[in-house]
């Protein structure tokens, strides 16, 4: 294994051994705290553009499933057709590994797909630095060639242009099927499966696309990476649809700040982002609590809802919106994810709760 320095903005060095893809990469180093899930989490497209570390010391001990699609086309195991994430950053990588669904060693995918990961790195105190500086932008470099020093820039650039889906894809046809538009900001494989369980037509198209021309039932607005504020064009096209006051407009993650936008709102960075499978939400209004799996670094400011609106579910730790919904019109949205994939599935049943509205 060769010895690789990862260097953060701030001038902090965290010194590792390379087992994945052998290049300098640079992007920004966010921290994820769930215990399992590696596979859901690299191929996630939430997570482009960023150097993810594990903040759970052993990974790697059960594998990597293996890379089957579906008649769908969808992965079955995985949730998009490729690792996403640029690096992955470990305390701990296990060789060897050992279930009943893998085929290959983690550090083996990597490889194949050309991504570094890093193990042996201190993450609790890398993770104590992202907390108390805030997420910020870092590389990886191998020690043996020092002037090999890659660049990347994060902020402003739009994420979402580069996962989308190029041209309109449909799942599970039908013509006495309710009919779904999906605007795919990179939508996780288990949005379109947890969909497609609850027998509608799935109409995925890019995030830019203008599908007011449509037919459909229903809306939803997906996960994905980067700043919000990159895609104007899909804030434009939720406008245009909401012109019609009866039809249901769902969104999860991107999607909760994408329809927020669309209604008014204002979006801010949070300092470090929610990433892991334990964040407590309350649904407004009520005492019931729910415990979700998250991935986002960006939040929609509950003091910039218009009038229309109100917040739906907000995060028990820091207070921040989790969720908004229209006071009288269909049209509500998740930040967190409750098709999971990795983490708990308690919130699954606002899939029901949309599909009843179409």
């Amino acid at each position: 294994m060769r010895n690789v320095t990862l260097i953060l903005d701030d001038g902090s060095r965290f010194h590792g051994k390379s087992f994945g893809y052998e290049k300098p990469v640079a992007g920004e180093v966010v921290f994820n705290t769930a215990m399992t899930g590696y596979p859901e989490s690299l191929t996630d497209p939430s997570y482009a553009g960023q150097l993810m570390t594990l903040t759970y010391p052993l990974v790697g001990n059960y594998g990597v499933p293996p890379f089957t699609i579906e008649p769908n086309g969808l992965a079955t195991f995985m949730e998009s057709e490729r690792i996403h994430a640029e690096a992955i950053i470990v305390s701990d990588y296990s060789e060897t590994y050992s279930h009943w669904n893998a085929v290959e060693s983690l550090g083996d995918w990597l490889k194949r797909e050309q991504v570094p990961g890093i193990t042996g790195i201190d993450t609790r105190e890398l993770t104590k630095v992202l907390r108390e500086h805030g997420v910020m932008m870092g590389k990886i470099v191998f020690d043996d060639e020092p002037e090999n020093v890659p660049e990347a820039v994060y902020a402003g650039v739009n994420y979402v242009d580069k996962v989308s889906c190029k041209e309109v894809i449909r799942y599970n046809e039908g013509a006495d099927k309710k009919k779904v538009v999906l605007v795919d900001c990179g939508v996780k494989s288990n949005i379109i499966r947890c969909l497609l369980k609850r027998d509608v037509e799935v109409i995925r198209v890019p995030w830019d696309y203008d599908y007011n021309g449509l037919e459909f039932d229903g809306l939803f607005v997906s996960n994905g990476p980067g700043d919000p504020d990159t895609c104007d064009a899909a804030v434009q096209n939720i406008r245009k649809a909401m012109a019609n006051e009866k039809l249901p407009i769902f969104g999860i993650c991107m999607g909760n700040q994408l329809l927020s936008k669309a209604g008014g709102a204002k979006i801010y960075k949070l300092k470090y982002g929610h990433r892991s499978h334990n964040q407590p939400v309350r649904m407004v209004g009520t005492e019931r609590c729910f415990i979700t799996s998250q991935n986002h670094g960006y939040a929609v400011d509950n003091n910039t809802l218009t009038e229309d609106w109100e917040p739906l579910f907000i995060n028990m730790n820091d207070g921040s919106n989790e969720g908004i919904k229209h006071k009288r019109n269909p049209w509500f949205s998740a930040q967190f994810h409750p098709e999971a994939a990795s983490g708990p599935t308690d919130t699954e049943f606002l899939f029901d709760e949309f599909v009843k509205l179409l």
